[in-house]
């Protein structure tokens, strides 16, 4: 697990393949998106996570200030059905 992106309005954590868990449906690993003002989060893997990371690669590639990442983010916030639980 790795905290990617945390801005006053999101925060995007990364959950990476665990290849040492025996499974008949391996894991691709994936990406848990917090809106932090709705309080609700989502947890995208395997085609959406890829699209995910292919537009964060590409916005990367031009500086992108906070504003625009949160923009890019705000896309996947209709999505979000689940409450934000804290434990």
């Amino acid at each position: 697990m790795q905290m990617l992106y945390n801005s006053d309005n999101f925060a995007v954590v990364q959950f990476e393949n665990e290849p040492h868990v025996v499974s008949e449906t391996p894991s691709r690993g994936g990406y848990e998106i917090v809106d932090k003002f709705a309080r609700k989060e989502i947890y995208i893997e395997g085609l959406m996570a890829e699209s995910f990371e292919e537009g964060v690669q590409a916005l990367i590639g031009t500086s992108p200030s906070e504003e625009e990442m949160d923009d890019y983010i705000e896309r996947y916030t209709s999505l979000m059905q689940h409450p934000l639980v804290l434990h």
